[in-house]
């Protein structure tokens, strides 16, 4: 049975993650600071896991006693919206550990426990392009280019592990982060992702892709 272990996972783009997995058979733990009673009905194991507690994030990889196939570092958070102040100042620290340290080093502790041939996909977002830059977001456009990087990072550990790490962009979509206006339904972003997924080798770790596999300038 393939195995699957997802962050953020109560409600949006994770939540759509664990479903489809779990409804074509694989074996999905899946982690979110609190679950939900759409994750719950999933008859998936939920882990609590809070992404801006470094204590709880060093401790998380002990409870993976079997090793995954994929690992999904999907959650993260879009607040702060705005730059000035102390207040916005410690919600930017809070969003960087959420958005770019902690999935680091989730992955880099897990890598171990991944399968030869594993997976470590980071969801990132094409707002943290620096080659293709719009104005606002800059605490979400900063923690996502730092979690590019990281990946990038983290892709050179894991390739000669024969596992390949790539960062995704799922597009904008219909989530409480990405709103009711958006192009795309987490099932029609995830669809996609997982089509991706699948076909990704080896020599695709260290790429930062869209949902359709196209490259995304650093």
């Amino acid at each position: 049975m393939a195995t699957l272990l997802i962050t953020g996972a109560n409600r949006g783009i994770g939540l759509e993650f664990a479903r489809q997995y779990a409804a074509d058979g694989w074996d999905v733990v899946a982690t979110a600071r609190q679950s939900s009673p759409e994750l719950d009905a999933l008859g998936v194991r939920v882990e609590p896991l809070d992404l801006s507690d470094a204590d709880d994030v060093a401790a998380f990889p002990a409870k993976i006693d079997v090793p995954r196939d994929l690992f999904i570092a999907n959650a993260g958070t879009s607040r702060p919206m705005n730059t000035g102040g102390a207040e916005d100042a410690r919600d930017w620290q809070k969003m960087m550990m959420v958005n770019a340290i902690a999935p680091f080093q989730l992955g880099q502790a897990l890598l171990p426990k991944l399968v030869d041939g594993g997976k470590m996909i980071a969801i990132s977002s094409g707002l943290g392009s620096i080659g293709d830059i719009g104005g606002g977001w800059i605490p979400y456009r900063t923690s996502k280019a730092a979690l590019n990087m990281a990946w990038r990072c983290l892709a050179l550990e894991a390739k000669p592990r024969g596992v390949t790490a790539v960062a995704l962009s799922p597009g904008w979509v219909k989530t409480r982060m990405g709103g009711a206006g958006a192009e795309i339904t987490p099932e029609q972003s995830v669809g996609d992702m997982r089509r991706l997924i699948e076909r990704l080798t080896i020599a695709d770790s260290g790429r930062f892709l869209r949902r359709d596999g196209s490259e995304i300038p650093w």
